[in-house]
């Protein structure tokens, strides 16, 4: 018998709609205990001995030997000669897909990223400092497979904040290293990297060793080890997010060809077998178009395991009442890649308010936005796109307010505040403000 895969078909109009709903979006991000213990017991191995403990789990999960943590870093010159080495069409590729990112970076910078201030009547200045943070750690998967894209999407931003040293992380197993990796990390302007990875990566990061440096926040993808220490080290550092596993939800109005949505959701299913695919469209003759599409294409894919696993067990074509009701459903799932593969896909667009990326149209795939599209791919998962944003320059500066009060301002200022702090019993907040009310005694010569 051949591999099929069938999502679960359901309708709004059928009566168990939301019981079937609630229970094919579920997913829990709990982590195993013994997962969580064992993560613990790593983080505090590499706060207490450093070099020593990245050193020994380096060579027991990644079967790395090597002398020193200084020899597990990959210098620039490897990096540039990472790059120098690919073919062509793949350096090219990937040199067009990083001026992308970087563009829009940019763009996201100018718009938002800038200090600014203004001054009261009285001559009060008011505003905000914005300022890049001075180091991040960027974790890169590695093992079962390499993402250069990775790589862009986390450095390019905070190198375009201002970020001056941007410190990679990646596993290596076996020392196998991935040139298209490096050569990405040369193109975005990695400072360090380091074949190290895990959890063993991101207390090293946290905490920083004899070789590897402290960092002040942690992003990047990674396995349930990765999730579950940067969990643990969240306070000590900051960190980008806790992603679950990639998912994509199509609204579709029968217009795009069936095998064009078929193949976005496998777009996505063959990350990995908890990936969800889910498409919701008003046109029951169209979702079956789909579904046969689905079963005509499967054979042909080379992950078609993984894929058929994923849809059988998390994906679904939902029949919808109309694009409307398709709209309201999507927000309620807060997917992290949303794709409205319509004829007038602005006509639905202004009734979305959450989702990680919105691709606009039926030739706007969203692997296009995995890879060079521009926006970033780091996207909030697990419906958190209802209070999260995706990666950004914001993640990679902070804000300081600026306050400069004139003595003409304080006046009015000073009363509002030592009346307040009188009514919350807080006497000496309300005297400093008092002490400078009218008239002000003379100010003393600095020294």
């Amino acid at each position: 018998m051949g591999l099929h895969a069938k999502p679960l078909q359901l309708s709004t109009l059928d009566a168990g709609f939301e019981v079937a709903f609630a229970a094919r979006l579920h997913w829990s991000a709990d982590t195993d205990a013994a997962i969580e213990q064992r993560v613990a017991d790593i983080l505090a191995d590499v706060q207490k001995r450093g070099d020593a403990a990245v050193l020994d789990y380096t060579q027991r999960f990644d079967g790395l030997q090597a002398a020193d943590v200084k020899a597990l870093e990959i210098t620039q010159a490897e990096l540039q000669a990472a790059l120098d080495s690919l073919p062509a069409a793949q350096r090219d590729a990937l040199q067009a897909a990083a001026a992308r990112v970087r563009k829009y970076h940019e763009a996201q910078k100018k718009a938002s990223g800038e200090s600014w201030s203004y001054r009261d009547e009285d001559g009060t200045l008011l505003g905000q400092k914005v300022t890049p943070l001075d180091r991040v750690g960027i974790y890169v998967p590695g093992g079962k497979a390499a993402y250069p894209s990775s790589v862009l999407m986390n450095a390019l931003p905070a190198h375009v904040a201002g970020v001056q040293d941007i410190i990679m992380v990646v596993p290596t197993p076996q020392g196998v290293r991935n040139p298209l990796v490096l050569a990405a990390a040369c193109v975005a302007g990695v400072s360090r990297a380091f074949t190290v990875g895990g959890a063993q990566a991101v207390a090293a990061l946290a905490y920083g060793t004899a070789t590897i440096p402290k960092v002040d926040k942690i992003t990047g993808p990674g396995n349930a080890y990765v999730a579950s220490a940067k969990k643990r080290v969240f306070g000590t550092v900051g960190i980008d997010m806790i992603a679950g596993p990639s998912e994509i939800l199509v609204l579709a109005d029968g217009s795009t060809p069936a095998e064009w949505v078929a193949m976005d959701l496998f777009s996505q299913a063959e990350h990995d077998e908890l990936a969800q695919s889910i498409l919701l469209c008003p046109d029951a003759a169209y979702i079956a178009e789909v579904q046969a599409a689905i079963d005509r294409l499967l054979p042909e894919m080379p992950r078609r395991e993984i894929i058929a696993k994923s849809l059988n067990d998390r994906g679904a074509l939902i029949l919808t009442r109309s694009m409307e009701e398709a709209c309201d459903i999507s927000n309620r799932i807060a997917p992290e890649h949303l794709e409205v593969s319509s004829r007038d896909p602005h006509r639905w667009e202004p009734l979305l308010r959450h989702a990680g990326a919105i691709f606009l149209g039926a030739f706007t795939s969203e692997s296009l936005g995995d890879y060079c599209a521009g926006p970033n791919h780091v996207l909030p998962t697990s419906g958190t796109a209802r209070f999260s944003s995706p990666l950004g320059v914001y993640d990679f500066q902070k804000r300081s307010s600026l306050i400069e009060v004139s003595e003409a301002g304080a006046q009015p200022l000073g009363r509002i505040a030592a009346e307040l702090a009188y009514g919350e019993g807080l006497q000496a907040h309300a005297r400093a403000a008092e002490l400078r009310l009218n008239p002000v005694p003379p100010m003393r010569e600095p020294q």
